[in-house]
């Protein structure tokens, strides 16, 4: 019997943590939660819109080096520093997801790396999707 394929994913950014960017089994795609953090690992402001803008695109560089883009994107995951920031982070949000959005969960944590305002984590599905519209439950 073959075995399932698993592919490891690293990143050029400075990692917090002994982590793979993301890990592909299959053609699913687990993507370690990401912060606001430049290339060399500092968080690029203290603002949570400007942290989510920056995890959000630092999750885009892993699905593009995977020949994928944000519609990949199956699922979510965000972790606040505040839940009181939930609608300012939607704002970016929905600058990334602009259709078809993941299914998604939201959290308050008691603290994140780095003292992050925000990390996203996210499971995609590398290769080709075809959407098909299902009735409203």
């Amino acid at each position: 019997m073959a075995g399932i394929t698993r592919r490891y994913v690293t990143s050029q950014r400075a990692a917090v943590a002994p982590i793979s960017a993301a890990v592909i089994v299959d053609r699913t795609m687990y993507i370690s939660g990401q912060i606001g953090k430049d290339m060399a690992g500092n968080l690029v402001s203290p603002d949570v819109s400007v942290q989510t803008d920056q995890a959000l695109q630092n999750m885009g560089e892993i699905l593009k080096s995977q020949g994928c883009d944000y519609s990949n994107v199956v699922k979510t995951t965000v972790l606040l520093a505040d839940i009181n920031d939930f609608a300012a982070v939607n704002e970016v949000y929905k600058k990334f997801f602009v259709t078809k959005y993941p299914a998604r969960a939201a959290y308050q944590a008691a603290a994140l790396p780095k003292n992050a305002r925000i990390e996203i984590e996210a499971i995609a599905v590398v290769g080709p999707i075809v959407d098909v519209d299902d009735p409203k439950l």
